[in-house]
């Protein structure tokens, strides 16, 4: 035997040796599975190095347990904690294939790996190769058995064991501290579970699903029906009704909710060396059959846009901390448009530039009932193609008619738009109007994505209007949260023409576009405070469709009973009469400090307060406690997720089956012809392609 391997194998006969190859081999497997067999979206030099990196802390410390044992009982404790590791990769190898996503406590706890019908497609998403992950465990205990690798009956140190848990701990302390500081709030406010494993690794995404898992069911468990009651009455009592002038006025049309990424209402009619940032969004915002609303509010906290989705299509507020579409979008019941909307004839569709995970959408939507879901994988993708989170704004419209001409009308389609996303990058060749000159690189670039969103913009609008959907749909926009932080204090002072902002004029900056067009309503821009939390009661209005009974936090805008007070996640408020912010009132038509205020005033201040913290604790109590699964409005079944499928094969299967089915789509309408052909660009990027030419957006 040459003296290499003699010495080799001589070094694996200790206790420290056979760790050591144990731990190496479950590491190189894990990391050939990261590269391999999930899209994690490592980019650059930290996080290739902490995807190298992260497999090794649990695998020492949980491998080191074994290191506290005796004899043989430790080598077979290595072997079964090796198995079990690798059983978490195996099923999560299989779960990611038919998912996208990893597996959760939470699908373990409600129906195991069959969970979505995985069960029943096992054989179909298994491949032989998959077991190959077992073969270091088979290997290592084949060479025990045949004694190539002989026990070392030797006792292994406390102490030594000792030092490898907390060699496994100082690593994990490494990893954690780079990965936060590569991309901060990573565990509490989680954006999707890729970024967990991509970070922090299998094993530890595992701890953190149980521990979320665990938190959150111990919040429903206390929960009853009971709970109920008290959400009643607060609705009840708050009720605003309709806008007998505008109820129905959009009945039966097609619904599109169009997703201004990072779009603040101050970019609405502004300029940079005399240029319109947005002029078609402007011309949009004034047209005569566009109800606008300049004093509409985000209402966002840590959730960011998942927390605005929750509001538009729940009425439901996101969470004081972390996303409630990631921790509660899977396992929740919950009452969306989407759901109420299908069981009304609609059919219902996503479409988002980037990864069915991230915030959790793919299983969010199936529990907010979309029939479809249209994400990255349904899109054509070349390196030029995306920017930031996903694909080009002009681009992911225009490869969304494809989809979007095969939806049997009535539909409800949400657009989430990307290229408008902090830190506002934007490649020359797509940049048509000059930065701002604040002085904050992070800033000035904002006009500049916000000018490409509204050319985005102007080509779907111009689509619509020749495929015929301009005047048969209502068409839906609003901005998800800030672009510009207050952390920006001297730029977004500079951008206001101020000399210097107060803390009111921060809370103003905080307003967003909301803007609602259908041919035949009586448009122009309204002055009445509201919020995300009031889209949807606005939306059902113009729809014809009754909110009462539905559990919905907001009221409907055009209400003549719609209560003006705009409450923050944090509980802070805006209204037309008082401004409150931590423990100062301001004068919201005059924006001063109120330093005296009267009996009266103060009266009205808490009693305002008092609803604000009562709809916000309430709707947390809706959500953290799953309440919506002891109530169901009348009329409205209850969503089963395993209905749904977002698989590209099965979607495109199912779109061509509802071709020969109802001939209400635009490609039926159209006798079969697409109107791909019809959709005009300039995005330089598909310059090359016959259907790209020149548009008259610019």
């Amino acid at each position: 035997m040459p003296k290499f391997i003699k010495n080799t194998v001589g070094k694996v006969n200790t206790t420290l040796g056979f760790f050591t190859l144990t731990v190496v081999l479950f590491w190189l497997k894990t990391y050939i599975a990261y590269q391999h067999e999930f899209t994690l979206g490592v980019k650059g030099t930290v996080q290739q190095f902490l995807l190298i990196l992260n497999p090794f802390p649990t695998a020492i410390v949980l491998l080191g347990i074994a290191l506290y044992f005796r004899g043989r009982l430790r080598y077979w404790l290595l072997m079964i904690i090796d198995t079990l590791q690798t059983t978490w990769l195996f099923a999560n190898i299989l779960y990611y294939r038919e998912f996208s996503d990893f597996m959760s406590a939470g699908v373990i706890k409600s129906s195991g790996a069959a969970s979505n019908n995985l069960g029943t497609s096992l054989g179909q998403i298994i491949h032989a190769t998959d077991f190959l992950v077992y073969a270091d465990v088979v290997l290592l205990i084949l060479l025990l058995v045949f004694k190539v690798i002989r026990i070392d009956p030797r006792p292994f140190k406390i102490r030594y064991a000792a030092t490898m848990t907390m060699i496994g701990v100082a690593l994990f302390a490494v990893d954690l501290g780079m990965s936060e500081h590569d991309r901060s709030d990573l565990l509490t406010r989680t954006f999707d579970n890729n970024y967990i494993v991509k970070y922090l690794g299998l094993n530890t995404y595992a701890g953190y699903s149980f521990y979320q898992t665990e938190k959150e069911s111990a919040t429903r468990a206390q929960a009853s029906s009971s709970d109920m009651k008290s959400v009643l009455a607060y609705l009840k009592k708050n009720q605003a009704g309709e806008n007998v002038k505008y109820f129905g006025k959009a009945k039966g049309k097609n619904v599109f909710v169009i997703h201004l990424e990072s779009f603040q209402q101050f970019l609405i009619d502004y300029k940079v060396d005399g240029k319109e940032v947005t002029p078609n969004l402007n011309k949009f915002y004034h047209d005569k059959s566009t109800l606008s609303f300049d004093n509409f509010y985000h209402q966002v906290a840590q959730g960011k846009t998942s927390d605005a989705e929750m509001m538009m299509e729940n009425s439901l507020f996101g969470l004081p901390t972390g996303s409630a579409m990631t921790q509660y979008g899977t396992s929740n019941t919950f009452q969306a448009a989407p759901a109420i909307l299908a069981q009304k004839g609609y059919t219902t569709a996503a479409f988002h530039g980037d990864v069915a995970s991230f915030w959790n959408r793919d299983n969010a939507y199936k529990s907010w009932g979309y029939d479809y879901f249209f994400y990255s994988s349904y899109y054509k993708e070349k390196a030029d193609y995306k920017i930031g989170y996903g694909l080009k704004d002009k681009i992911f419209f225009k490869d969304s008619v494809k989809y979007l001409e095969k939806l049997p009308q009535p539909f409800y389609a949400k657009l989430i738009t990307l290229t408008n996303h902090y830190p506002y990058p934007l490649d020359k060749q797509n940049v048509s109007i000059q930065k701002t000159t604040t002085g904050d690189s992070t800033v000035d670039g904002y006009v500049q994505t916000a000018h490409y969103l509204d050319q985005a913009f102007a080509e779907f609008v111009s689509y619509l209007k020749k495929a015929g959907l301009y005047k048969n749909s209502m068409i839906v926009l609003y901005g998800d949260h800030y672009g510009i932080s207050n952390n920006h204090r001297a730029a977004i002072a500079q951008l206001l023409g101020k000399k210097s902002i107060t803390n009111f004029d921060l809370a103003q900056f905080q307003k967003v576009p909301f803007m609602i067009h259908s041919e035949g309503i009586k448009g122009g821009v309204n002055h009445t405070y509201g919020g995300e939390i009031d889209a949807l009661p606005t939306i059902f209005d113009l729809l014809g469709i009754k909110n009462k009974g539905y559990i919905q936090f907001g009221t409907d805008l055009l209400s003549s009973k719609h209560d003006q007070t705009v409450a923050f996640r944090n509980g802070d408020f805006v209204s037309p009469t008082y401004t409150k912010l931590g423990s100062t009132v301001y004068n919201s038509k005059t924006g001063k400090k109120l330093t005296d205020m009267t009996d009266t005033q103060k009266k009205t201040v808490k009693q305002m307060q008092n609803h604000v913290t009562t709809e916000l604790s309430l709707s947390d109590r809706v959500i953290q406690g799953d309440l919506l699964r002891f109530y169901t409005p009348k009329g409205f079944k209850k969503v089963n997720k395993s209905d749904y499928n977002y698989k590209v094969t099965k979607t495109l299967k199912s779109l061509k089956e509802l071709q020969k089915e109802k001939k209400t789509s635009v490609l039926s309408k159209n006798k079969g012809k697409s109107t791909v052909d019809l959709y005009q660009t300039d995005a330089p990027e598909l310059s090359d392609s016959s259907s790209s030419s020149s548009s008259s957006s610019k």
